[in-house]
């Protein structure tokens, strides 16, 4: 077969990395100011991941509550992040909420309403009003219609099934990016003035995980790291408290957190409402992390069911109510296991969701250490510290959206001059010559697994400090067998090249997460230390890594007033359970 097909070579004014939400509304926001950029995505634009989200998405705008404010949302956002968010972060984001609301009204999102046409709200967990807007439980899948339709009136150029293994950088200035087409190994080379990374997360290097198998594999880590930059809270990753246990090729699936919003009740196998230990007061309410850990001890503790699991009950609700509110959730049951969530429960378990952490980024426009580098959406850091509260990631791809765009334009307006490196470029090219050539005794497939196995087994809910050493010496002996990998594109494409890339990803992103986690010597939101159970003042601070300094602590600027006199204390209540 032809291993070195032809390059093709492109140049625009900003190139955008991903094409999910972040991606393609950061993309909008610079052909609506005028100007050239070109979004690519390894998977096609109608199913990025942003198409998954169900539940919902957050913007204080009072319809349902008309006390609710930007204020109550980032002092929300701030508490139950566990004091880890950046307030300068969550303030850009609640602020900007509304307008982001409105854009997509402008692209023609049709959200659910009440009878007099106010956009509707429902409560999500640990919100102090209603403020999650909707479109069923298809949320995010209207949300990435109405982008990729908005696109196309401006017709924005998208290169679909296109992977980039590698940010082009000199003299620490960022000036393109290199890939190849997953169908015929065509290489890209783009030039660009800035790039816009939004490529996701990390969280598909656990097991059980609500991502397809090759997307959030950290491929925004890896590229940021060997670019010149650094990652923040890679540690703090968000089990969901739903994803559903069988068949195993859906293992993980999300059940929205919509259905517990909705009424849905948690009981073990027993028939006991276990929240009522957790979070009395809160109960189905209560925040992810929590939940996720309630259901994580009642599995442990022997009262789960017997694949492993408990029980989420919706049956008790009037079947017009789930078939309007969450008609998702009762197709995929129906798709995947013939069950009738009108009349069964669903057997569930927690399952690895969401990067809160990422790349590290500044909080006012996610410029990074690299200059003309950009992340936003999950590939970035600073909005939810250690619990992200549902429906806040959607709003975050919008409000950052606009403002990254904003930022890169300026940014190449900026430039006299654009760099280029033959050095750098070189670099590109021998990467992906090296892995086609490789021809060892390794899968890669059968690598990423052994680093899913090994963060499920050492990193997963509940973590210890014996445990997080085994996991990073057990990453040595795989990235030492990962010299000796086999590459093997056929006639079918390059799938097997881009498997090479995400496992490269894989291993840097698991990395980071290890030896973060080792020096979170607490219990905090999502991280569970089961030897050190409670929380320490002294690490109510960010993390940030990087493969040269290891992990180093950063200070989390002051709360301001109007934000702090709107928050309560943290309580721990049904939440150290070990």
């Amino acid at each position: 077969m032809n291993t070195s097909p032809t390059e093709k070579q492109i140049s625009t004014t900003v190139l955008v990395i991903g094409t999910g939400g972040s991606g393609l509304r950061a993309s909008i926001e610079l052909a609506e100011m005028g100007v050239d950029v070109l979004a690519v995505g390894k998977r096609q634009r109608t199913d990025a991941h942003t198409s998954l989200a169900a539940g919902g998405i957050n913007a204080a705008l009072g319809t349902m509550d008309e006390d609710d404010s930007w204020q109550q949302h980032a002092a929300d956002t701030i508490k139950e992040s566990y004091y880890l968010a950046n307030p300068h972060t969550v303030e850009i984001v609640a602020r900007g909420a509304a307008q982001g609301i409105q854009d997509l009204e402008r692209y023609g999102m049709a959200f659910a309403r009440e009878d007099d046409g106010r956009i509707s709200q429902r409560f999500f967990g640990a919100h102090t009003f209603r403020r999650t807007a909707f479109a069923g439980d298809y949320t995010g899948l209207e949300i990435q219609r109405s982008l990729v339709a908005r696109a196309q009136q401006l017709e924005i150029p998208i290169l679909d099934e296109v992977y980039i293994t590698r940010l082009l950088v000199k003299d620490n200035q960022v000036f393109g990016a290199y890939g190849f087409d997953l169908n015929n190994g065509t290489r890209y080379l783009i030039h660009a003035d800035a790039v816009v990374l939004a490529a996701g997360g990390h969280n598909r290097i656990w097991r059980r995980t609500s991502s397809r198998r090759d997307e959030n594999t950290g491929d925004s880590f890896r590229l940021a790291v060997d670019a010149g930059a650094r990652l923040r809270d890679a540690e703090l990753v968000q089990f969901h408290p739903s994803g559903i246990i069988e068949p195993e090729n859906a293992a993980g699936t999300l059940i929205s957190e919509a259905a517990r919003g909705e009424g849905g009740i948690l009981r073990n196998n027993l028939g006991e409402r276990f929240m009522e230990r957790y979070d009395p007061e809160r109960m189905e309410l209560s925040t992810r992390d929590r939940v996720a850990l309630a259901a994580y001890t009642e599995i442990k503790e022997g009262r789960g069911t017997p694949n492993g699991g408990v029980w989420l009950d919706v049956s008790h609700l009037p079947r017009e109510t789930i078939m309007d509110r969450l008609p998702r959730v009762y197709q995929t049951m129906l798709e995947v296991q013939m069950l009738d969530i009108t009349t069964t429960p669903i057997e569930i378990a927690p399952t690895a969701h969401y990067s809160m952490g990422g790349v590290w980024v500044r909080p006012e426009d996610h410029s990074t250490d690299v200059a003309g580098l950009y992340a936003i959406g999950e590939a970035s850091s600073g909005l939810h510290g250690a619990n992200r509260l549902g429906g806040n990631s959607l709003i975050e791809l919008l409000v950052f959206g606009r403002i990254v765009a904003q930022a890169a334009a300026g940014y190449s307006a900026s430039l006299t001059s654009q760099p280029r490196s033959a050095e750098a470029l070189a670099q590109a090219r021998a990467e992906i010559d090296d892995l086609l050539a490789a021809d060892g005794t390794e899968n890669v497939r059968a690598l990423q697994r052994a680093i899913r196995n090994m963060m499920t087994e050492h990193a997963g809910v509940v973590r210890d400090e014996e445990g997080l050493m085994t996991g990073l010496a057990k990453l040595d002996a795989i990235e030492e067998r990962m010299q000796h990998i086999g590459v093997h594109p056929d006639l079918a494409g390059f799938q097997d090249l881009a498997h090479a890339f995400d496992l490269k990803a894989s291993a840097l992103a698991a990395r980071a997460t290890l030896e973060s986690a080792v020096e979170r010597r607490e219990t905090r939101g999502c991280h569970n230390r089961s030897d050190y159970p409670g929380m320490d003042a002294q690490l109510q601070v960010n993390l940030v890594w990087s493969p040269t300094s290891g992990v180093v602590r950063e200070e989390i600027p002051a709360i301001p007033d109007e934000i702090a006199a709107l928050m309560k204390e943290v309580s721990t209540v049904g939440k150290l359970v070990e």
